[in-house]
């Protein structure tokens, strides 16, 4: 698929201020919506939408297929009459700009309860028949996940291969007994996901109506305590109690100098391709049901990938195992026609990486915090071709000031250099630098805009807690970011 020269913003809706703790799919997403559109920029980029459980992230997720019920609008809820004022009397006392995942995990879920209890008493027959819909168009992947959440629920939270083995292994009687036992449970969980869904799709048509192009995120890998594993233990490498043998990771790099230990199960590639690949395409298809682009996380994984013992303490132990390849993609375009997806090409690439990224036409990522080595460093402007998608930063990067502030004196020697610039208005500089590229997609995350340092990052690969939790004010969508948004979109033509 081609592509169009464009720009745009990198933002969760997490990220979004409001009155709820948690950035929301409410009434600020559609001002946000309006201020990209107003501004010139024709991309919103957001990281995976799943629900998102131990350690915040939304790369490991309980499914992925589901969305995150903590982004469901209580605002949009009252206004629909499934929610009163006094549904929120209980709402905690929040920080501003910072989302307390914690206290989140406790409070929203009971707010979505009370608008399901709402939704039997007074419905009306018109969302009653919208709710069926819903529950019968998405069974091949709602009906495993409301039973895995409910039965999560019922054993204290912890892991599906901590359950009782009958749960655990999908024992059909034992199955039936707890579709039985937890029907109100399971239930409740359904009904998250068709408000998710129900508010999701009107933002994205919000978007879509007014030129703005929404893309989304896969993570190559599932996470370890999810529906997908519970539900299709087959395509992984698990033993008879769904413990891993192996798990995913990536060796020693610019991050970490022991590796990223991920701990996700990874896939039985050979049991993929006998079906035909069928649950990856499914994957593929519901994810562009719900956004119009695709960047698939760790892309390189689909030539070759770190594999680690599932009992290591680190990556460094690991070796390089040869992934699906093209035979994937050829069945998922045979499927699914042509795919407007970006390839996440970072970290150590190899021949074989490159190959398959050019053969498949699909346009790979430029790092521009990474470029500063020397003139013949790739993520230099200089060495970009049209095919590829350039940014700041991401969310696994500090901002670009906080980058600036603590980079080595060779590589703050060199951007003084190349950039022709001093120190004055690092982020503004970058952002200049990659728009006027001729990189077919120039993204920025929000944080760089704003100017802002290390206070503003989103995340740190290998880290767990304390991150994906930064949420913008109320005041950062202002006239002078709109002028600035709107002068760099006309002078470089996106």
């Amino acid at each position: 698929m081609t592509f169009s020269r464009s720009s745009g913003i990198l933002l969760h809706p997490t990220s979004f201020p409001g009155p709820y703790g948690i950035g929301d799919l409410g009434p600020f997403a559609y001002r946000f919506i309006d201020y990209l559109a107003e501004s010139g920029c024709k991309l919103w980029q957001v990281l995976p939408l799943g629900p998102t459980s131990y350690g915040d992230s939304p790369y490991q997720c309980f499914s992925a297929f589901a969305g995150n019920p903590y982004m469901v609008s209580p605002d949009f809820l009252m206004q629909e009459g499934l929610l009163a004022v006094e549904d929120l009397a209980d709402m905690p006392d929040w920080e501003s700009n910072r989302v307390d995942f914690g206290l989140i995990y406790q409070w929203k879920p009971k707010l979505l309860d009370r608008a399901f209890d709402r939704f039997e008493a007074s419905a009306s027959e018109a969302l009653r028949d919208e709710w069926a819909g819903f529950r019968q168009t998405n069974a091949s992947w709602l009906d495993d996940y409301a039973l895995f959440m409910a039965l999560k629920d019922s054993n204290g939270g912890v892991a599906w291969n901590e359950w009782p083995a009958p749960q655990r292994d999908r024992d059909p009687k034992a199955l039936a007994q707890a579709r039985k036992q937890l029907a109100d449970s399971i239930n409740r969980q359904m009904f998250r996901q068709f408000l998710f869904f129900r508010q999701w799709d009107k933002l994205r048509k919000y978007a879509n109506d007014r030129g703005i192009q929404v893309i989304g995120d896969i993570p190559i890998f599932v996470a370890m305590d999810s529906s997908d594993a519970w539900a299709n233990p087959g395509l992984f490498y698990l033993d008879e109690n769904g413990q891993p043998t192996v798990v995913a990771g990536v060796p020693p790099d610019y991050f970490s100098p022991t590796g990223q230990l991920w701990g996700n199960p990874l896939y039985r590639w050979d049991v993929h391709k006998a079906s035909g690949f069928k649950w990856w395409i499914e994957r593929i298809r519901a994810t562009l049901s719900t956004v119009d682009i695709v960047r698939i996380d760790h892309f390189r994984g689909f030539a070759g990938y770190w594999e680690v013992p599932g009992d290591a303490e680190t990556a460094v132990n690991g070796r390089w195992v040869p992934g699906p390849g093209i035979d994937l993609f050829h069945a998922i375009r045979e499927a699914l026609g042509e795919l407007p997806i970006i390839a996440e090409d970072l970290g150590e690439i190899t021949p074989d990486v490159i190959e398959l990224r050019d053969t498949l036409g699909l346009p790979g990522m430029k790092i521009f915090q990474f470029a500063f080595s020397g003139p013949d460093n790739p993520f230099l402007p200089h060495h970009y071709t049209k095919n590829c998608v350039v940014y700041t930063g991401t969310h696994d990067n500090d901002t670009a000031l906080g980058w600036y502030r603590t980079c080595p004196h060779n590589e703050r020697d060199f951007y003084h250099r190349y950039m022709g610039r001093d120190n004055a208005n690092v982020p503004g500089d970058m952002i200049r630098a990659i728009w006027s590229s001729v990189a077919v997609f120039a993204i920025a995350p929000l944080q760089d805009f704003l100017g802002m340092g290390t206070e503003g990052r989103m995340n740190f690969p290998g880290k767990v807690g304390g991150y994906w939790a930064w949420r913008m004010d109320d005041s950062h969508l202002n006239d002078w970011l709109m002028g600035r948004l709107k002068e760099l979109n006309w002078m470089y033509e996106r």
